[in-house]
């Protein structure tokens, strides 16, 4: 007897007129069923799916179809019908399947199983097997039956319906095919489950494109259910009776299956409606013509759906462009995209770390351009978009014609400026004023959207800032679950519904981009997180690489005396941060002491949060004068709003109470006083009127005090009312220069002020600008920042600790040309200079177009569209391809300067005079620059008792500004600086060191490095030197472990100094020569990947067995060109090491006893056991390693392709990284039709400049295979290291075409199964006519005499050179 049928509660949807779509949960028995009783009889059922999905489902659909067969016969419903057969066909996963070849391999074989015209054919599988599948059933028979089981997100609602089958090309994809409608498709919920998060987020691109597109109801259920849905998949149970009828569904499941019902909806009404695609059907393409432009540059790297999301982001910055959507609509779709784990920009992290260097090089604008072009949209040489008028609606219903200009400003990483001309400014200022109105304060949104969450009640929050930074602050809230968002008047207005401080520990890190006042905030805000059982544990805040380098010190100083748990889990002072949740304790309170002379947003950080402390916080400000004190009044009075009273005991004390915010029904967020400058300040430099309607002298905000402090002394007409500001700026070129103001109440402007001055001549000329020292600490050193771009325009500028001086410029008299400004991911600076590029004669190129989203995503489009400024897009050229006149501190033909530190005595002025001068380098000496400077000799400044000015403290003093002074100023490039030994004693000169090390005018970072010397030696330098005074306390090896750390902290690079090392002094002074010159970039000492290359892989335990006086080396290393160090196989680091930094000191021994003696290359190499090597250490110990490997300055370091290789990328300076993966057994690594070979190649190109891909030959032909799979994936530009271990596999390493590694008669042992020498290598290779012989003469007299022909050929013969 028959089993019971497990028959599923299904919703149907029509399309074409019949109800052929069937959604539910548990399908298999359902889908048999509906088909022996609903669909044409068939004599044959083919089902044809992927290895993946077999091993998964086909033993259950081939068990389910004779169960169900069974029922029919049963109950005598098919008496007269013999049984059917059901014949399955399994196929290799992948695009390399979508092939004609395979597509008649499968007509073949039913061909073999004598199938007929009655046959129907059932594709399981993603969209790969059902645009494959159903062009088979097309064409088999001239047509037969066709069923669509789509077992992936992204072909349920997108590939499976509509009837479009196809197959790939060598010209392309989907170019040779059909449309055949399928009889029935079954989107069956619970397979979802087995799909790993990213083909999930895959799937979920082209749900929430529909929803964009059509249904505003739809989009806003996926808005607010990101995490319910997530669950529901990914989360999914394997339970058959979850989920199969509407009782058993739980709530998470039937949200799931209506929003993809909704999806699948959609498309089928657009398909019955245009089944052809003349019209309507093109608005599902919406993201498609950017995105699909993008996957011909990126796929497959970068998957199907994440290439949409981001065209869906650029599409709807189209529309906004050209008028039809606003702000808030790009930004709830960005955010929702943000919340399905999608991609939304170009530049995205989640892109970066999925492809190479060189396919990112590659996603210019022209070849996007170009792509567009053929896109099936097109018309002749018109570009189509489909276009939102908002979310939810079109503005046509069929794709718009847009012009590639747009097209190419929205796509393009920089904007183009050009100058208002003087005429066409004085028509405007005759006839028209501008009325800007900028975007919501960022300062007041990101505190109350903290208020509302942490508040009781609902608040409807109005003119919110939608940009980066409020959507950092709003998911990190969103992750900790204190409270609901929702959206009100078509996302005008944030529902928030708080939750009363009661926070729960995210599930994973807050990642806060560059979000510099949700970092400060949030600081604090995690400790009232109430630890529990069921939780993390801790949280980690982070941050993108600018992020790491903010300080955060004095915060978390108060918050950690406070009884806070708080760890630096990188560097001390910056971010990432692990908080620790201590049960019921909370956030203590109490008494606490903060420094905030560095930014105010501590401050707020701390009151903020006060009333969920466990006691009433009496906060007392130290540390000198409090910075921005209109910030901290804007944040106590916001929390009056908010219910909470704060008493001000003092100019620099504040006793906060307990108790919860509550909430009032509506705030309305000011707009952003910072960003209003911005217009303003375009009215003052073009000699026109500007109105910013709602900032006036009521605001909370202290740039609302810029025009009237700053516009009118500068000669500017100001009209201020409490709720609005208007400025009629002077004649062109009559701006006046501000001898003296203070810009501490308003330092964000500073910015703004520092252009205008550029072009200020009047009244002397010299703007001086101070109380802005909390600039050097923001997105960038924006005091440097404002100084090096302001010299590309002719206009030199001084550096100050507080401020800066500005020499004006006539505007006739700026730098000819279009400078190209570099904004330092730094909003400001990128609007600031869009200002004087609209009076600068050339205008200017803003080079990093969309750091302003981080405050007024729309600038662009109000400078163009508002203000009438002409812009266009541009794709910048290197910065180091650019031709830049002015100061020559920011000159980028010249690399960034070398610092070198060390202990007095370690030889940093003797090494950087010698590579100064081997490399045409300046060389400043920062003890003979200070004497210089300051007019005194170290030891009289030291001898000097401080009450006079002089003593230790005097000389640190003079040593940090100077050497600020050195950095920033003349010796910012082309030099080589050697500090003195105490230079890192100083906190800020550790931060300074550690800015030069992260970046130098947007470009790499300089090197910082370390000489680390052999202590006996200095110390008996010492007792010789009296040019110097004394240690100011202990001994010279005390003082020098003190520092260690210190000098590790601000290094970026480390040598050892020890006259010990194969060659002494003299080898020391050129392997200093050799770092200097690949850390600077001049010359990185690598292998011409142009021809075949070798290097020998050493395999000794100790590299002093090659350094004897038999010269093994130079013997072993002939005809290499590169040698490999094997960390993995060395004694000092075979066994874990345990932290033990002697173990580390022992391997670096090893690393510069073989720089010492060989000038080769080095490939530094921990190979894990798990990959064939010794390595049995932890990841955190072979990271370890390898990062010192870099610092180091090895060439080449091998990563093995794992989830720390692209932290390994990220940070290997001008080092290259190998990414490698040994597959020791050759059963997962296939040459031939593999896509975990493909797959694993992408992989490694994102994480690395060179893939190394390693196998084992079990038979002959795959050295075959492995050639053919290096003739599809190698060049010059993307190279790749592909061979077989083992005795068959020898053939495939005579053929890699680089870096091959060898071995050599006198090693012991090889260091891989089948590894060869390099004369067996080039003797095949002669013998296989790879290698053709060549003849040499030499020239002499007399030659017979001459030894050199001899010396000659028995080299040739050595090498197995057939010459």
């Amino acid at each position: 007897m028959a089993r019971k049928l497990q028959l599923a509660e299904v919703e149907r949807i029509s399309i074409l007129g019949s109800e052929s779509i069937v959604c539910g949960f548990h399908l298999v028995d359902y889908i048999w069923t509906d088909i022996f009783s609903n669909l044409p009889a068939a004599s044959t059922y083919v089902l044809i799916t992927d290895t993946n999905l077999a091993r998964l489902y086909l033993e259950q659909y081939q068990e389910s179809f004779q169960a169900a067969w069974a029922h029919r016969h049963q109950e005598k419903k098919e008496t007269q019908r013999p049984a059917p057969r059901l014949l399955t066909h399994v196929l290799a996963p992948g695009e390399l399947s979508k092939s004609r070849a395979t597509k008649s391999a499968i007509e073949d074989w039913m061909f073999s199983e004598k199938c007929t015209r009655d046959t129907m054919v059932l594709a399981l599988g993603g969209g790969v097997i059902g645009d494959l599948v159903g062009y088979v059933a097309a064409t088999f028979m001239r047509g037969v039956g066709f069923v669509q089981i789509p077992t992936s997100l992204l072909a349920m609602v997108d590939s499976s319906i509509g009837g479009k089958t196809a197959v790939d090309t060598p010209a392309g994809k989907n170019l040779v095919g059909a449309f055949w409608q399928p009889k029935r498709i079954y989107m069956d919920m619970a397979v979802l489950s087995t799909l790993p998060a990213r083909e999930f987020s895959n799937g979920m691109a082209e749900v929430i494109k529909t929803a964009a597109i059509w249904d505003a109801g739809e989009f806003a259920v996926l808005e607010a259910s990101s995490a319910e849905i997530r669950h529901a998949v990914l989360a999914g149970s394997s339970d058959t009776s979850t989920g199969l009828t509407l009782a058993t569904r739980s709530a998470e499941q039937t949200l799931l299956q209506r929003v993809i019902a909704a999806s699948a909806r959609v498309k089928a009404y657009v398909v019955t409606h245009d089944e052809r695609e003349s019209g309507m059907r093109g608005l599902l393409n919406f993201g498609h013509t950017i995105g699909h432009a993008i996957e011909a540059v990126l796929a497959p790297a970068v998957l199907h759906g994440e290439c949409v999301a981001v065209g869906c982001v650029l599409e709807a910055e189209v529309a906004r462009r050209m008028g039809h959507l606003g702000e808030v609509g790009v930004a709830r779709l960005v955010r929702c995209l943000r919340a399905y784990g999608l991609p939304t920009a170009m530049d995205d992290p989640l892109i970066r770390a999925r492809c190479s260097s060189a396919q990112l090089a590659a996603l210019r604008p022209q070849r996007l351009m170009d792509v567009m072009g053929v896109d099936k949209k097109t018309v002749g040489t018109q570009k189509r978009l489909v276009v939102l008028a908002q979310l939810g609606a079109t503005l046509e219903m069929q794709p718009t014609n847009v012009a590639d200009a747009l097209i190419r400003e929205v796509i393009s990483a920089g904007v183009r400026v050009e100058a208002v001309k003087e005429e066409a400014a004085d028509a405007a200022a005759a006839s028209k004023e501008f009325v800007v109105t900028p975007p919501g304060s960022k300062s007041i949104s990101n505190r109350a959207l903290q208020l509302a969450a942490l508040g009781v009640g609902t608040c409807r929050l109005r003119n919110l800032l939608h940009s980066d930074d409020t959507q950092v602050m709003l998911a990190a809230l969103q992750a900790m679950g204190g409270c609901t968002f929702a959206w009100e008047d078509g996302g005008d207005t944030l529902v928030v519904t708080g939750g009363g401080g009661v926070l729960h520990a995210p599930a994973g890190e807050l990642y806060l981009g560059n979000a510099g006042t949700a970092a400060r905030f949030l600081t604090t805000t995690v400790n009232i997180i109430v630890g529990s059982s069921d939780a993390p544990p801790s949280t980690v805040l982070t941050g993108n690489a600018r992020m790491k380098l903010r300080p955060c010190a004095p915060l978390v100083d108060a918050l950690r005396a406070n009884g806070c748990a708080i760890e630096y889990v990188e560097r001390e002072g910056s971010l990432p941060l692990r908080v620790a949740h201590q049960g019921a304790a909370g956030f203590p309170g109490g008494r606490i002491q903060l420094a905030a002379s560095v930014s105010s947003q501590y401050v707020s950080s701390i009151l903020l949060c006060a009333p969920y402390a466990r006691a009433p916080v009496r906060l007392e400000l130290v540390g000198g004068k409090v910075i921005s004190q209109p910030y901290i009044d804007m944040t106590l009075a916001m929390m009056a709003q908010f219910g909470c009273h704060v008493e001000r005991v003092s100019a620099t004390e504040y006793l906060v109470p307990l108790g919860a915010y509550r909430s009032p029904p509506e705030y309305v967020v000011e707009s952003d006083a910072s960003s209003a400058t911005y217009p303003l300040a375009f009215a003052a430099i073009t000699g026109q009127r500007c109105t910013v309607p709602n900032i006036g002298s009521a605001s909370l905000q202290g740039d609302a005090r810029f025009a009237v402090d700053v516009l009118r002394p500068m000669g500017c007409t100001v009209e201020q009312t409490a709720t609005s500001t208007t400025v009629v700026g002077p004649a062109r070129g009559a701006l006046q220069a501000l001898p003296d103001i203070d810009m501490e109440p308003m330092t964000d402007a500073f910015l703004t002020a520092t252009v205008l001055a550029a072009v200020a001549p009047g009244g002397g000329g010299v703007t001086r600008i101070r109380g802005i020292a909390n600039q050097h600490v923001k997105e960038c050193d924006r005091i440097q920042a404002m100084c090096d771009e302001l010299a590309k325009f002719g206009v030199a500028a001084v550096n100050h600790a507080d401020g800066i001086d500005v020499h004006a410029r006539r505007l006739d008299d700026l730098a000819p040309g279009t400078p190209s400004v570099h904004c330092y991911d730094d909003h400001r600076v990128a609007m600031s200079f869009s200002v004087l590029a609209c009076a600068a004669p050339g205008g200017a190129e803003i080079r990093e177009r969309r750091c302003v989203a981080k405050t007024w995503p729309q600038w662009w489009d109000v400078l163009a569209r508002d203000l009438g400024v002409a812009i266009a897009g541009t794709d910048p050229a290197p910065e180091e391809d650019q031709e830049i006149k002015g100061a020559k501190s920011s000159s980028p033909s010249s690399p960034p300067s070398v610092v070198v530190v060390g202990m007095r005595g370690a030889g940093k002025s003797t090494l950087g005079k010698a590579a100064a001068a081997a490399l045409g380098l300046a060389f400043v000496d920062m003890d003979e620059y200070l004497e210089q400077q300051v007019g005194r000799t170290i030891p009289e400044i030291i001898a000097q008792d401080e009450a006079s000015g002089g003593g230790w403290p005097a000389f640190r003093a003079h040593e940090a500004r100077l050497l600020a002074q050195a950095l920033s100023g003349e010796h910012a490039t082309g030099a080589i600086i050697a500090c003195g030994g105490g230079v890192i004693e100083a906190p800020e000169n550790r931060a300074l060191l550690q800015r030069h090390a992260a970046q130098q005018n947007g470009r790499r970072g300089g090197a910082v490095i370390c000489l680390t010397p052999n202590m006996d030696q200095v110390a008996e330098f010492l007792s010789r030197d009296k040019s110097r005074p004394a240690y100011a306390a202990g001994d010279a090896r005390d003082v020098y472990e003190r520092r260690k750390p210190l000098y590790a902290e601000c290094s970026n690079y480390e040598m050892l100094v020890d006259t010990r090392l194969p060659g002494g002094w003299p080898q020391i002074e050129r392997e200093f020569v050799r770092l200097v010159a690949l850390a600077s970039g001049k010359d990185c000492n690598r292998v011409d990947l142009a021809h075949p290359s070798y290097f020998v892989s050493l395999t000794a335990p100790d590299v002093a067995e090659y350094l004897g006086d038999d010269e093994r080396l130079a013997v072993v290393t002939a005809g290499a060109h590169a040698v490999e160090l094997r960390a993995d196989l060395l004694s000092a680091a075979s066994e874990p090491c345990d932290g033990d930094s002697q173990a580390l000191s022992r391997v670096q021994w090893q690393f510069a006893m073989l720089r010492h003696a060989t000038p080769l290359p080095v490939v530094f190499t921990v190979r894990t056991v798990a990959q064939g090597g010794a390595f049995r250490g932890t990841d955190a110990q072979r990271l370890q390693l390898l990062h010192a490997a870099v610092r180091w300055g090895a060439e080449y370091v091998d990563v093995e392709v794992d989830s720390h290789a692209e932290a390994l990328y990220a940070a290997r300076r001008n080092s290259l990284v190998i990414a490698s993966y040994h597959d020791p057994t050759g059963l997962q690594l296939r040459w031939k039709a593999c896509e975990f070979a493909t797959e694993i190649l992408h992989r490694a190109r994102a994480c690395g400049d060179i893939v190394k891909l390693i196998s084992y030959a079990n038979q002959w032909s795959d050295n075959v295979d492995c050639l053919e799979f290096v003739r599809s994936h190698h060049s010059a530009d993307t190279p790749l290291i592909a061979l077989n271990m083992g005795y068959e596999g020898q053939m495939s390493r005579v053929l890699c075409p680089v870096l091959t590694p060898v071995t050599h008669p006198a090693l012991a042992a090889v260091a891989a199964p089948g590894q060869i020498s390099v004369q067996q290598i080039n003797v095949a290779r002669a013998v296989a006519g790879l290698l053709p012989s060549r003849k040499f003469a030499l020239c002499g007299t007399p030659v017979r005499h001459s030894p050199s022909p001899a010396m000659h050929n028995a080299a040739f013969a050595a090498l197995g050179l057939p010459h």
